[in-house]
Protein backbone atom coordinates (compact mmCIF):
# COMPACT_ATOMS: atom_id res chain seq x y z
CA UNK A 1 0.00 0.00 0.00
CA UNK A 2 0.98 3.66 -0.33
CA UNK A 3 0.93 5.93 2.71
CA UNK A 4 1.28 9.71 2.86
CA UNK A 5 1.67 11.25 6.30
CA UNK A 6 1.70 15.00 6.88
CA UNK A 7 2.78 15.56 3.29
CA UNK A 8 3.26 19.03 1.84
CA UNK A 9 5.23 20.25 -1.15
CA UNK A 10 6.30 23.62 -2.46
CA UNK A 11 8.19 25.07 -5.40
CA UNK A 12 10.15 27.98 -4.01
CA UNK A 13 7.72 29.99 -1.89
CA UNK A 14 4.61 28.55 -3.54
CA UNK A 15 2.88 25.67 -1.78
CA UNK A 16 1.24 23.22 -4.20
CA UNK A 17 0.23 20.59 -1.64
CA UNK A 18 -0.57 20.82 2.06
CA UNK A 19 -1.89 18.56 4.82
CA UNK A 20 -2.03 15.33 2.86
CA UNK A 21 -2.72 12.28 5.02
CA UNK A 22 -3.80 9.31 2.94
CA UNK A 23 -3.56 5.55 2.73
CA UNK A 24 -4.04 4.17 -0.77
CA UNK A 25 -4.88 0.49 -0.56
CA UNK A 26 -7.68 0.16 -3.11
CA UNK A 27 -7.16 -1.50 -6.48
CA UNK A 28 -7.94 1.62 -8.54
CA UNK A 29 -7.76 5.19 -7.26
CA UNK A 30 -8.61 8.20 -9.43
CA UNK A 31 -7.23 11.70 -8.94
CA UNK A 32 -9.05 14.73 -10.34
CA UNK A 33 -8.93 18.50 -9.93
CA UNK A 34 -8.52 21.73 -11.82
CA UNK A 35 -5.22 22.65 -13.45
CA UNK A 36 -2.76 23.77 -10.79
CA UNK A 37 -4.53 21.95 -7.97
CA UNK A 38 -1.52 19.73 -7.19
CA UNK A 39 -2.53 16.51 -8.96
CA UNK A 40 0.65 15.91 -10.95
CA UNK A 41 2.86 16.85 -7.99
CA UNK A 42 0.93 14.34 -5.91
CA UNK A 43 1.44 11.66 -8.55
CA UNK A 44 5.21 12.25 -8.69
CA UNK A 45 5.48 11.93 -4.92
CA UNK A 46 4.13 8.38 -5.08
CA UNK A 47 7.23 6.87 -6.68
CA UNK A 48 9.90 9.25 -5.49
CA UNK A 49 10.20 11.34 -8.66
CA UNK A 50 9.64 14.16 -6.16
CA UNK A 51 10.37 14.13 -2.44
CA UNK A 52 7.95 15.97 -0.15
CA UNK A 53 9.01 19.28 1.33
CA UNK A 54 7.39 18.08 4.56
CA UNK A 55 6.05 14.74 5.69
CA UNK A 56 6.63 11.18 4.59
CA UNK A 57 5.64 8.94 1.69
CA UNK A 58 6.04 5.17 1.97
CA UNK A 59 5.32 2.41 -0.52
CA UNK A 60 4.91 -1.06 0.96
CA UNK A 61 6.83 0.24 3.97
CA UNK A 62 9.68 1.77 1.92
CA UNK A 63 10.34 5.47 2.54
CA UNK A 64 10.79 7.40 -0.71
CA UNK A 65 13.50 9.54 0.92
CA UNK A 66 15.62 6.60 2.01
CA UNK A 67 14.75 3.80 -0.41
CA UNK A 68 13.97 5.73 -3.60
CA UNK A 69 15.48 3.25 -6.01
CA UNK A 70 13.52 0.35 -4.52
CA UNK A 71 10.34 2.43 -4.54
CA UNK A 72 10.76 3.24 -8.24
CA UNK A 73 11.12 -0.46 -8.98
CA UNK A 74 7.80 -1.06 -7.25
CA UNK A 75 5.91 1.93 -8.65
CA UNK A 76 5.79 2.35 -12.42
CA UNK A 77 5.02 5.81 -13.78
CA UNK A 78 3.40 6.65 -17.12
CA UNK A 79 3.66 10.29 -18.21
CA UNK A 80 1.13 12.29 -20.19
CA UNK A 81 3.61 12.83 -23.03
CA UNK A 82 5.22 9.54 -24.16
CA UNK A 83 8.08 11.41 -25.85
CA UNK A 84 9.39 12.19 -22.36
CA UNK A 85 9.50 8.49 -21.59
CA UNK A 86 10.81 6.91 -24.80
CA UNK A 87 14.60 6.84 -24.56
CA UNK A 88 15.86 4.30 -27.10
CA UNK A 89 15.94 4.39 -30.94
CA UNK A 90 13.63 1.47 -31.70
CA UNK A 91 10.53 -0.04 -30.13
CA UNK A 92 12.20 -3.29 -29.08
CA UNK A 93 15.24 -1.49 -27.70
CA UNK A 94 13.04 0.77 -25.62
CA UNK A 95 11.28 -2.20 -24.05
CA UNK A 96 14.60 -3.91 -23.36
CA UNK A 97 16.05 -0.79 -21.75
CA UNK A 98 13.73 -0.88 -18.76
CA UNK A 99 14.31 -4.57 -18.22
CA UNK A 100 18.09 -4.09 -18.20
CA UNK A 101 17.70 -1.15 -15.83
CA UNK A 102 15.72 -3.39 -13.47
CA UNK A 103 18.43 -6.03 -13.47
CA UNK A 104 16.58 -8.69 -15.46
CA UNK A 105 19.07 -11.35 -16.66
CA UNK A 106 20.17 -10.73 -20.24
CA UNK A 107 19.03 -14.19 -21.36
CA UNK A 108 15.44 -13.51 -20.24
CA UNK A 109 15.02 -10.14 -21.92
CA UNK A 110 14.24 -11.22 -25.54
CA UNK A 111 11.28 -13.38 -24.48
CA UNK A 112 9.87 -10.64 -22.26
CA UNK A 113 10.23 -8.09 -25.05
CA UNK A 114 8.45 -10.43 -27.51
CA UNK A 115 5.62 -10.95 -25.04
CA UNK A 116 5.16 -7.21 -24.54
CA UNK A 117 5.26 -6.48 -28.28
CA UNK A 118 2.45 -8.97 -28.82
CA UNK A 119 0.39 -7.91 -25.80
CA UNK A 120 0.36 -4.22 -26.80
CA UNK A 121 -0.04 -4.62 -30.59
CA UNK A 122 3.49 -3.46 -31.32
CA UNK A 123 4.95 -6.63 -32.87
CA UNK A 124 4.84 -5.18 -36.40
CA UNK A 125 6.85 -2.20 -35.18
CA UNK A 126 9.64 -4.07 -33.40
CA UNK A 127 12.46 -2.35 -35.31
CA UNK A 128 10.57 0.84 -36.11
CA UNK A 129 12.06 4.16 -34.92
CA UNK A 130 10.20 4.72 -31.66
CA UNK A 131 9.79 8.48 -32.09
CA UNK A 132 8.20 8.01 -35.54
CA UNK A 133 5.28 5.99 -34.20
CA UNK A 134 1.80 7.51 -34.16
CA UNK A 135 0.68 9.23 -30.97
CA UNK A 136 -1.39 6.26 -29.87
CA UNK A 137 1.41 3.80 -30.60
CA UNK A 138 3.87 5.92 -28.64
CA UNK A 139 1.59 5.92 -25.62
CA UNK A 140 1.16 2.16 -25.84
CA UNK A 141 4.94 1.78 -26.03
CA UNK A 142 5.38 4.00 -22.97
CA UNK A 143 2.81 1.92 -21.08
CA UNK A 144 4.34 -1.36 -22.26
CA UNK A 145 7.83 -0.22 -21.23
CA UNK A 146 6.54 0.32 -17.69
CA UNK A 147 4.41 -2.80 -17.44
CA UNK A 148 7.06 -5.15 -18.86
CA UNK A 149 9.04 -4.61 -15.63
CA UNK A 150 6.05 -5.89 -13.60
CA UNK A 151 5.72 -3.12 -10.99
CA UNK A 152 3.42 -3.69 -8.02
CA UNK A 153 1.76 -0.29 -8.50
CA UNK A 154 1.29 1.91 -11.57
CA UNK A 155 0.74 5.66 -11.59
CA UNK A 156 -0.71 7.21 -14.76
CA UNK A 157 -0.46 10.99 -15.13
CA UNK A 158 -3.16 12.01 -17.63
CA UNK A 159 -2.28 9.24 -20.14
CA UNK A 160 -5.18 9.94 -22.53
CA UNK A 161 -4.93 13.74 -22.82
CA UNK A 162 -3.05 13.74 -26.15
CA UNK A 163 -5.00 10.87 -27.73
CA UNK A 164 -7.95 10.57 -30.08
CA UNK A 165 -11.08 8.67 -29.01
CA UNK A 166 -9.95 5.31 -30.44
CA UNK A 167 -6.63 5.39 -28.62
CA UNK A 168 -8.22 6.69 -25.42
CA UNK A 169 -10.39 3.58 -25.44
CA UNK A 170 -7.35 1.35 -25.98
CA UNK A 171 -5.53 2.90 -23.04
CA UNK A 172 -8.66 2.70 -20.89
CA UNK A 173 -8.97 -1.01 -21.70
CA UNK A 174 -5.36 -1.64 -20.68
CA UNK A 175 -5.83 0.19 -17.39
CA UNK A 176 -9.09 -1.67 -16.67
CA UNK A 177 -7.36 -5.02 -17.10
CA UNK A 178 -4.34 -4.43 -14.89
CA UNK A 179 -3.91 -6.59 -11.79
CA UNK A 180 -1.66 -3.97 -10.18
CA UNK A 181 -2.82 -1.15 -7.96
CA UNK A 182 -3.50 1.83 -10.25
CA UNK A 183 -3.47 5.53 -9.42
CA UNK A 184 -4.86 7.49 -12.37
CA UNK A 185 -4.63 11.29 -12.65
CA UNK A 186 -7.08 12.37 -15.33
CA UNK A 187 -9.43 15.02 -16.66
CA UNK A 188 -11.39 12.28 -18.46
CA UNK A 189 -14.10 11.60 -15.89
CA UNK A 190 -15.58 8.72 -17.89
CA UNK A 191 -12.50 6.65 -17.06
CA UNK A 192 -13.35 6.73 -13.36
CA UNK A 193 -16.94 5.50 -13.23
CA UNK A 194 -16.03 2.04 -11.94
CA UNK A 195 -13.00 3.01 -9.85
CA UNK A 196 -12.92 2.13 -6.17
CA UNK A 197 -12.05 5.61 -4.93
CA UNK A 198 -11.56 9.12 -6.30
CA UNK A 199 -9.58 11.97 -4.72
CA UNK A 200 -10.58 15.52 -5.62
CA UNK A 201 -7.80 18.10 -5.29
CA UNK A 202 -8.52 21.79 -4.85
CA UNK A 203 -6.31 24.66 -3.66
CA UNK A 204 -3.41 22.41 -2.52
CA UNK A 205 -5.56 19.99 -0.51
CA UNK A 206 -7.80 16.95 -0.90
CA UNK A 207 -11.24 18.54 -1.02
CA UNK A 208 -13.18 15.28 -1.37
CA UNK A 209 -12.34 11.59 -1.00
CA UNK A 210 -14.91 8.97 -1.85
CA UNK A 211 -16.50 6.73 -4.49
CA UNK A 212 -16.79 8.11 -8.03
CA UNK A 213 -20.55 8.60 -7.90
CA UNK A 214 -20.02 11.12 -5.10
CA UNK A 215 -16.55 12.46 -5.93
CA UNK A 216 -17.27 13.43 -9.54
CA UNK A 217 -20.35 15.57 -8.64
CA UNK A 218 -18.31 17.18 -5.82
CA UNK A 219 -15.61 18.08 -8.34
CA UNK A 220 -18.12 19.48 -10.82
CA UNK A 221 -19.59 21.64 -8.06
CA UNK A 222 -16.12 23.02 -7.34
CA UNK A 223 -15.42 24.06 -10.92
CA UNK A 224 -18.83 25.51 -11.77
CA UNK A 225 -18.57 29.29 -12.33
Amino acid sequence: MIDLTGVAHRYGDRWVLRDIDLRLDEHRVGVIGANGSGKSTFARLLNGLLLPSDGRVTVDGLDTRKRGREVRRRVGFVFQDPDIQIVMPTVAEDLAFGLRHHGVPKTEIPALVDRALTAYDLAEHRDHPAHLLSGGQKQMLAIAAVLVTEPAHVVFDEPTTLLDLRNKRRVAAVIAGLPQRVVLVTHDLDLLTDFDRVLVFDDTRVAFDGPPDKAIPAYLDLIEP
